[in-house]
């Protein structure tokens, strides 16, 4: 039986966010733990995720390839970019895979946690999508396109856009680019929303810039539906396995590492998602 626990939002409060953990009956007691992770490594390894790709891929690794190496998974899903984080930090769950490297970067710098890459997992692309546009050259001046509030969210989508001649933006401006940073908007206005609310605002603007995993989760097909989608090749935007610094070296992380880059797990991927979201194996860019 699959023990899955859904996280939402709302539960952003410490004490609701305890007592969903709790409430899950999960191996890993966080009142006997150290801050970081489990101290007993026979115990299930607790994993946060985003919904879609990352809890459908951990939960392909717990049904299919987690017993034959002995590792007992726990996976909990949770539906915002802040909670998985600092529920690994405080050592609430072990691991959590639902981030990217310039996200992370700028989580830990903000925030002063210790959070870092284990293993690259897969990558999926940024998208505009719109349910009033049928091509990009029906985005004009005067309309408006909601895009990720969130620093590396937002410029990575300022670069999107900027890459197929929506805006312009400073030159040599980098991952972390702000609507400020923009030189030349087209007449294009921008309103800013959490990442996961995209998909539900889609109707209320003209176009949104939304990231894959909520694109796969409201039904929108990338690879069909985006007017506008990132290049796979050269992209610094891999999804991970994420730990607390010094819990690298877990068997159990070290196991799950192991799966999650394995033949099984690709083949899961491409014949899952065809193309929306594609595997990315391997270490992870150096922390900075």
């Amino acid at each position: 039986m699959r023990k899955n626990t859904k996280i939402t939002a709302v539960a952003a409060a410490t004490a609701a966010l305890a007592l969903g953990l709790t409430a899950c009956g999960s191996s890993s007691d966080p009142a006997a733990k150290k801050a970081g992770g489990s101290t007993d490594t026979n115990a299930a390894l607790v994993v946060a995720a985003s919904p879609t790709p990352h809890a459908d891929i951990l939960k392909f690794v717990k049904d299919n390839l987690a017993a034959k190496e002995g590792l007992k998974l726990d996976v909990k899903e949770f539906t915002d970019y802040v909670l998985p984080n600092k529920a690994t930090q405080d050592g609430q769950v072990d691991a959590n895979y639902f981030q990217h490297k310039p996200y992370l970067d700028d989580f830990n710098a903000k925030n002063g946690t210790t959070i870092v890459p284990v293993v690259n997992v897969h990558l999926e692309p940024l998208g505009l999508y719109s349910k009033k546009a049928k091509a990009l050259t029906d985005i004009t001046s005067g309309q408006t396109i909601a895009v990720p509030n969130d620093n590396t969210n937002e410029g990575r989508a300022l670069h999107l856009l900027a890459a197929n001649g929506l805006i312009t933006l400073k030159e040599g401006v980098g991952a972390t680019a702000k609507l400020s940073d923009i030189t030349d908007a087209k007449g294009l206005k921008f309103k800013e929303l959490e990442a996961a609310t995209l998909p539900r605002a889609l109707g209320e603007v003209d176009a949104a810039v939304i990231n894959g995993n909520y694109a796969i989760e409201a039904d929108l097909k990338p690879k069909e539906q985006a007017l506008a989608l990132e290049k796979a090749e050269g992209n610094p935007y891999a999804n991970f396995l994420a730990v607390k610094k010094g819990n690298e070296n877990d068997p159990r992380i070290q196991k799950l590492a192991k799966l999650l880059n394995s033949p099984e797990v690709k083949k899961f991927i491409e014949d899952k998602y065809a193309g929306s979201v594609s595997a990315a194996f391997g270490a992870p860019q150096s922390q900075s």
